[in-house]
Parts: structure tokens; sequence; C-alpha cells
């Protein structure tokens, strides 16, 4: 049999080295093995896992989805029981192609994307694709990118779980039936190209109703009042006869002080405390934004990329490749018992015993996402120092923070004392209180803001007199609530049960690209644009707008997929209520007329002004006359620079696909000159091509020319580089 199966080409799967023997040629040849096919989501991921299983495996990448709903149509079959029609996504076909080309050569599939909805549905859908039974054990997952966690995974293969795919599948559907038919009524009634998600809009309108607060705040002033002695400590006045002090004006105060510098001040009461601030729990998901936010000064979207980068894997100097961090989309703070006796044995060895500590972090919701750990360093001897020389600037600053938040969550409480000093003065009680770190605990890892603002008290005697050095009197006034930053939508968005962490930074990129809502400073702060879109959905859509009812839609999204409620009833129960609003709201909604700004800009073909215009793809012009005249044209930033071949202005422009700024010339077609960097108008000294200005901090003055070296420092004004 072996060698009818040698001479015809056809061949079997035997074990690695088994020989057959060609009896014609007695020539002794090895029999192809066939390889066990292993499907990820990224090309970074399927390069690392390659490496850790040899030559048995095929390790190869989906590149993200493979079939989704038509982009061109709603794709949901309102009157087939909201059946998906799910296509192969557009530009896939390549992807797809060698996909089932080394899945009909594998011995054994295995479908190993993501650990999480997206990832089970992706899995799905490549079953769908290479004609696997769902219901086999095709499906591996594992928490974290490293040789042991990958290999132990492949020991237990398990069903693709419906539950999963089917809470995708219903949010899917959902925000399709939502944006889809919302979508076209804001065209009509406002402008081409805005959108109206299911989750975007209760988050729009978050943001809405904080500005509306903040427009309608009237400030109160008040005053504050404090002593401050000349045994080197100050108390504030917090009561007078009795009652909380509140002082209104600067006429009260004034008397008050009066009162206060006229009598005596006694020490009343001390009260000496104790504090163990306990360290905060290792990062999830949503903390993992908000505290990269605020601290590293990272928008939502940049921290999961830079977090995806270190869980799919980096090459480490002396560690060889390996994922940094364990799965990145995560709701639960536990971690397992070998990772929480690892890091006791890295801070004994590195801390001392008496910083080690025993701490366990619990789930508010335990069923859903707790079969990921918390986000953690996959190796916690790997320390951010001796990772930073292989990783890029932010990929070290966010390591590092998630390092740090780990360590310090399996160290031991600090240890704080405490005074609580109360001050008499006829009808009027002042405070004091003062705090010393004693013992830094889980501090000595993790900074927060907290530490550095204690301030000692001196030593006090109860009874004891104390001598005034002087009144300070300050006017305050109150303030109105401050607007949401990144970090704070993400924990109001968590708080309220919005959405799932990993589509945070997808809604809030979605909120400022469809203009919405505009970053100033590190604030977001609706437009009117937002405005007028948040008015027709709660004026019409009143489930889509409310924040309860989307919280509700989460909780039965997480019923669908720990099997308690199928995905087509939730669909059905939210799509009879939402039917009949969209009827009312297409009859209902009256065109809101965007404010019209003219340009300095006459029409070329009728002479009318030009008005500046916003549409999905940014700023534009158009003819005042339309409908009659529809003449429209780009808005051009001039560089103030010629083009060297026609003379015709260098203007800014954007690459149509990643958005990114190159100078061109605007005789284009016909001219073709462009730059990647910023034209200067001079000429190279050396050889007569445009010398540009290089973009990034460093700035420097070069020549366009490939071939020619010459460069100089940004800055030189043209006489003294001519003179050079």
């Amino acid at each position: 049999m072996a060698d009818k199966t040698a001479t015809s080409g056809s061949r079997t799967t035997k074990a690695a080295g088994t020989k057959t023997t060609a009896k014609k040629t007695g020539k002794t040849t090895k029999t192809a093995r066939k390889k066990t096919l292993l499907v990820v989501e990224s090309p970074s991921k399927a390069k690392i896992i390659g490496k850790y299983l040899g030559s048995s495996y095929k390790v190869i990448a989906s590149v993200g989805h493979v079939r989704d709903l038509p982009k061109s149509r709603l794709g949901v079959e309102v009157d087939n029981d909201f059946e998906p029609e799910y296509i192969n996504i557009r530009g896939k076909s390549d992807t797809i192609k060698a996909i089932k080309k080394e899945g009909k050569a594998a011995s054994r599939i295995l479908l190993a994307t993501d650990p999480d909805r997206e990832g089970e549905a992706i899995a799905w859908h490549l079953a769908y694709i290479l004609d696997i039974d769902p219901a086999s054990e095709c499906r591996v997952t594992f928490n974290e990118i490293n040789k042991e966690a990958v290999k132990e995974a492949l020991k237990h293969p398990r069903p693709i779980d419906m539950g999963l795919v089917d809470a995708q599948q219903a949010r899917r559907v959902l925000d399709r039936l939502v944006g889809y038919q919302i979508s076209p009524l804001l065209w009509k009634k406002v402008r081409r190209g805005l959108s109206a998600g299911r989750v975007q809009s209760a988050a729009l309108k978050i943001l809405c109703d904080r500005e509306t607060e903040i427009q309608n705040f009237i400030p109160e002033e008040y005053w504050n009042i404090y002593s401050d002695f000349t045994e080197g400590f100050k108390a504030q006045l917090s009561r007078i006869g009795g009652k909380k002090a509140a002082v209104a004006t600067k006429d009260d105060a004034e008397a008050i002080a009066a009162e206060l510098h006229a009598g005596e001040y006694e020490i009343s009461e001390i009260k000496p405390g104790h504090r163990s601030p306990k360290a905060y729990a290792p990062f999830t998901t949503s903390s993992m934004q908000q505290d990269a936010s605020i601290k590293l000064g990272f928008q939502t979207r940049k921290t999961m990329q830079v977090a995806q980068q270190l869980y799919e894997g980096i090459e480490i100097k002396g560690r060889g490749a390996r994922g940094l961090v364990t799965y990145i989309r995560t709701d639960s703070v536990r971690i397992s018992s070998a990772a929480r006796a690892a890091a006791k044995d890295f801070i004994e060895e590195n801390y001392g015993s008496r910083y080690t500590s025993d701490n366990f972090y619990s789930n508010k919701k335990k069923d859903i996402q707790d079969a990921h750990e918390a986000i953690r360093p996959a190796d916690v001897t790997l320390t951010p120092e001796e990772a930073k020389g292989s990783l890029s600037p932010d990929q070290y600053k966010l390591y590092n923070l998630i390092w740090t938040r780990f360590v310090a969550s399996q160290m031991a409480p600090a240890e704080v004392e405490t005074m609580a000093v109360k001050v008499k003065n006829g009808r009027f009680e002042l405070k004091a209180n003062g705090s010393r770190q004693v013992f830094d605990g889980w501090r000595k890892v993790y900074k927060t803001s907290a530490q550095g603002e204690e301030a000692d008290l001196p030593v006090l005697e109860q009874g004891q007199q104390l001598g005034e050095k002087e009144i300070i009197k300050e006017q305050k006034f109150t303030q109105p609530p401050a607007r949401y930053t990144e970090a704070g939508l993400v924990k109001e968005m968590e708080e309220q049960n919005i959405g799932r962490p990993s589509t945070y930074a997808a809604i809030i990129t979605t909120l400022t690209a469809r203009k919405y809502v505009k970053r100033e400073k590190k604030s977001l702060v609706p437009t009117k644009l937002g405005f007028d879109v948040i008015g027709i959905l709660q004026d019409y859509f009143t489930d889509i707008v409310d924040v309860k009812f989307t919280g509700e839609m989460e909780d039965k999204l997480d019923d669908v997929e720990m099997n308690k409620e199928a995905w087509k009833h939730v669909i059905e129960d939210f799509y009879g209520g939402f039917s009949k609003e969209l009827e009312v709201a297409e009859k209902e909604v009256e065109r809101i007329q965007q404010e019209v700004v003219l340009s300095d800009e006459k029409c070329e073909l009728c002479g009318r002004p030009m008005a500046i215009k916003e549409g999905r793809f940014g700023k534009f012009m158009a003819c005042t006359g339309y409908p009659e005249c529809k003449n429209t044209k780009p808005i051009v930033k001039k560089t103030g620079v010629k083009c060297p071949v026609c003379g015709k202005d260098i203007v800014e422009k954007k690459s149509r696909k990643r958005g990114r700024i190159f100078y061109g010339c605007m005789g284009y077609p016909d001219c073709t000159v462009v730059y990647w960097d910023k034209p200067t108008g001079r000429m190279c000294p050396e050889c007569g091509a445009m010398l540009v200005e290089t973009k990034g901090k460093t700035k420097q003055i070069k020549c366009s020319n490939p071939e020619c070296k010459y460069k100089e420092k940004a800055g030189k004004d043209n006489e003294e580089a001519a003179a050079e």
C-alpha cells in the first residue's frame, strides 16, 4: 500500500519522518506530513505563535472579520425573523482563498481568534467558510501569548460558544437596524454624512446634558475663612453656633474675621487615627483607558492600539518574541492563582516580605467576561526597565502603567497616621486635619495623586491656647459641573452600563469624526450639530438616547451570552416600538436649516457667493445658488510656495486613505509635483531641488531629492543659508 501511494503521488498522514520505499526505483522517500492549521486574527500574532509551534503547525491570520453585513443595504431580513445577510467582506477575497487553500491541505483546523464575543463570532464565520461544524472541537483560546499558554490551550479545544456568537450577532443587528434607518433621516433633515448609532447616541446625550447643565448654571458667591496660627498650622472655619458654616458675602466674612480676632483660640478636641489605604485592583479595559488618559494623556483609541501591540507580542532582547500582557478586553479584576503566586515571589525578592499581601478582587458582574483575567503582565519578572530597550516610547509607557498597577495590586496596604483637631473660639469652631505616611506599601510602586498631599500637624495638646498669626478670607464661587474628559466619559459609560469597554474607543472616535463633539484641551464638548442631532433623537427616538434603556439592553445581550435569552427575541422586542417611532419621525421631523457661512469667493459658473459647508469628509465650498447651480470645490490651504515646474500654487492636501497631510501642485492632474514634507520655497544649493521642512519635534530643512543628502537646521533665514 505504501508503494502504491508513493508512485501515484497521493499522500497519507504518517508520523514525522516515516519512510516509504518505491519498488521501481528502490529509492527511499519521506511522505509529506499534513499540518494542523491554526487561524488567528492578526499577522503579528500569527508570526509569534508560529515560532512557538514549529513545523507541525501552519499559523495564518484572518486579519479581523472575513464576513459581515453588506455596506450597501440594510442586510437584515426584517420580515424573515431578522435573519442577517452575511457576505464575504470586500477586499478579503485573497485572504479567504488563502485560508481555504490551507484548510484543504491541513489534517486538522483550529480557530484561535480572540477570546471574546467578537473573536467568537469571527471563529464562527471562519467555520462557515471552511465548512467546519461549529459543534466540533475546533475552537481554542488563550488569555496570554507565550509558548506555555498557547501549547496548553491546544490541549483543550472546544466547540464554538454560540452564546457568545449570538450576543455579537444581536449587537451587530441592533446597531445596523438603528444606524441604517435613522441615518438617512438625518441626511434629509440635517445634512448628509451623519449617523446615529445605538450606543453612540446615548453617549452623545450624556455629553449634551452636561453641556446644558453648564450653560444654565448660575454661580453663587461664598467665602472660606482660615485662621493661620503661630504654632505652624492652619484651621478652617467649619461651624457657627453649632451649625455648618455658610458665609455668603464679603461683609459677613469681615464681620466673622473681626469676631475671631477679638476672641481666643483653644484646642477643644484632638482625635488621632489610622488609615490603611488598600491597593487598587488590577486593570480592566475601562480602568486602563481611564488611567492612560489621566496619567499618559493617551486618547482611548491610542490606548487600545498600543495595548493590542503589547498583547500580540514583541521581540524582547534576551527573551525572544512574546506577548507582554494578558488579553486587553475584559471586565474582570480576577487574576489566576499562578499569577498571584508569581507576583508574591517577585515582591518578596525585590521589596521584602513586609510588602507582600494576599489580595483578592471580585467583580460586580461575575458571569460576563470573567473567563478572562484582569489585564496584567504576562510575566511579572519582565520589568518595564528590562523591556524598555525593545519597546517604542508609547509601548513602554503603557506597559509600565499595567505592570506597576498589577504589582501594586498584590502589595500590602499603605499605613497613614491621621489627626483631626477642633479649635474653639466663642461660637465658632474650626477644623484642621493632618496625616503622615508611616509605611508606603503598594504606593512604593504605583503613584497616585493622593501621594505627597499629607500635611503633618505639630505636637498639640487638648486645651492648648493658640496664637493667631493671620486670618485668611477667600472669596469663592460655586462651579458648574466639569465637562467630560475621555476618561470621565469612559467612567460614566461604565457606571451607566452603556456599551462595553471594547467599544468605548470606537464610540468616542465616531462622535468626534461626525463633528458631534469637539476636543477643547482635554474636554469633550458637543457642537451645535451634536445638539441638533440629539434634539431629533430625544424627541422621536426616546429609547435610543435613554441611558437606562441602553443599559438594560446591555443586560439583555449578557443574557443572550449566558443562553438565558434568544437573540432574535431581543431584536423583536426592540424593533416593534422602534419601527413605529421611525414612521412618525419620517412624517413630522422638520428640516433643520444649517447656518450659512459665506466665503470671499464667487462662483465661477454663476457669480453667486460661495458658502463654506461641512460634509462627511470635512469642509468644502458650495454655490449659494443651489439647486440651480450645483458647483462645489474643495477648500485649499495655500503654502505661499509656487510650483517649481509650472508656477502654480503648492497647497496642503490630505490623502484619502489615511488622511495623511501632503503638499501638491494646484495644477494636478496636468502637473504632478508633490511633497510629503512642507516645501519652503527655497532651492537646494547643491542640486537645485525644492528644500522641505520635516515634521516632528526636531524640525530639519532637507532636500526633497532623495538622492541628495543636503540638510540644515530649521529656522535659518534665507541669507544665512545662502551664504553657506
